[in-house]
């Protein structure tokens, strides 16, 4: 059972800490490109780190040789919009796009914590 705060509200009492923002994505790219996306990808955590990134990973499996699966952890909501008119950022979409299916996922999450997350 998660203890809830005393402040009248429903929300766990980890969440009256600093709750950062997370994006866990998949994307679907067309066939033999998957480790082309991942280099796109990879080609801007400097600034990342820099607009409010807290932890950037970028994983595929070799069971599904065609889905690269996206792990964010951002200082805020408005850090990780902001970053989307960052000119690297627009770049690194522009360049995968072409790459991709279409076919994605996305899930917005309140990030509780946990190792190599920063309290």
């Amino acid at each position: 059972m998660v203890s809830r705060s005393s402040n009248g509200d429903d929300r766990p009492v980890w969440h009256a800490s600093r709750v950062r923002y997370g994006y866990l994505a998949t994307m679907r790219t067309t066939a033999g490109h998957r480790d082309d996306v991942v280099k796109i990808l990879l080609g801007g955590e400097d600034g990342l780190r820099a607009a409010g990134c807290d932890l950037y990973v970028v994983g595929t499996a070799d069971t599904d040789p065609d889905t690269v699966w996206v792990f964010e952890v951002w200082q805020s909501k408005s850090h990780h919009d902001a970053s989307l008119d960052l000119p690297e950022t627009r770049a690194a979409i522009a360049a995968a796009m072409p790459l991709l299916t279409g076919e994605r996922t996305g899930r917005e999450l309140d990030i509780a914590g946990g190792l190599g997350v920063p309290a």
